[in-house]
């Protein structure tokens, strides 16, 4: 009833869960994550233990196989109606299905990957899942790649039953809200039409409100832009004096106001921060 991505990022830094599934808020049950040791999903009359029990495996420096394996082997409940993915910060990824999920169940893992899906539309779930996360590696974020996944199984029959939630949660150390977190993304849409749209959705607006500029697009707070964003911040309340200190102060102003504090940058002006200015 549920099919996921457990993965790293090419460089190892980042690790991360999406799964969606015919299920009111997967996000709350399916995903766990913890910088610098490993990804794991649990599924399919889901045991939440399994959650703590892998990340505090995997951050003994047992593998993804052995942590599986390991789960599987202490579970005293349904085993065979049980299915877990797990990555860790090397080595492959692992994935259990037991021989009672719902048809059709199944998974396959490879190098910093497992992907796993149970009560699906057929095998082609996923197989779609894993061309797009290939297919995706020259994407250095690693929650577009995970997506990418997600939405190539969503597309390919995903749950057989229907859509209901999606999630996405990824991991990176420090990376998180002004580099006081680990998380890097935790999104949830618990009960949706269309889930794995709705979470593309919100990650794009994540990508906006959270994630830091660019240095290569900057532009310089002088000439034309400088005066362009004087003009607009007085329209919008917020005046500037005539130094380029009182005019980062009065953006700054504004931008705390908008969420957009992540991409202020003294003496430059991220464009989609100017973007969001002009609107």
């Amino acid at each position: 009833m549920t099919f996921s991505i457990v993965a790293r990022s090419a460089d190892g830094r980042a690790l991360g869960v999406a799964v969606a599934s015919k299920f009111l808020g997967a996000g709350a049950a399916v995903p766990a994550a913890l910088a610098d040791v490993g990804a794991v999903a649990t599924q399919s009359y889901a045991n939440l233990a399994y959650r703590p029990q892998a990340l505090a495996l995997l951050g003994t420096g047992v593998t993804a196989a052995g942590t599986v394996g390991a789960l599987v082997a202490a579970d005293a409940g349904p085993v065979d109606h049980r299915q877990v993915g797990v990555v860790g910060t090397t080595g492959e990824g692992a994935t259990f299905t037991g021989t009672a999920c719902h048809d059709w169940a199944g998974g396959t893992a490879g190098d910093g990957f497992a992907i796993q899906g149970n009560m699906l539309a057929g095998p082609q779930v996923v197989d779609e899942m894993r061309a797009a996360w290939l297919a995706s590696a020259a994407q250095e974020r690693l929650a577009y790649r995970l997506l990418a996944a997600l939405r190539a199984g969503d597309e390919a029959g995903g749950d057989r039953r229907g859509r209901q939630s999606a999630a996405l949660l990824v991991v990176a150390k420090g990376m998180g809200y002004g580099g006081t977190s680990d998380v890097v993304v935790d999104l949830r849409v618990d009960d949706h039409a269309a889930p794995v749209t709705e979470l593309a959705r919100l990650l794009e607006m994540h990508t906006l409100y959270f994630e830091r500029p660019d240095p290569a697009t900057l532009l310089d707070l002088d000439g034309p832009v400088g005066a362009e964003v004087r003009e607009r911040l007085a329209a919008a309340g917020h005046p500037a004096g005539p130094s380029l200190a009182e005019l980062d102060e009065a953006l700054a102003s504004w931008a705390g106001i908008e969420n957009l504090e992540e991409r202020i940058v003294p003496g430059r002006i991220d464009p989609l921060v100017l973007d969001q200015l002009r609107r």
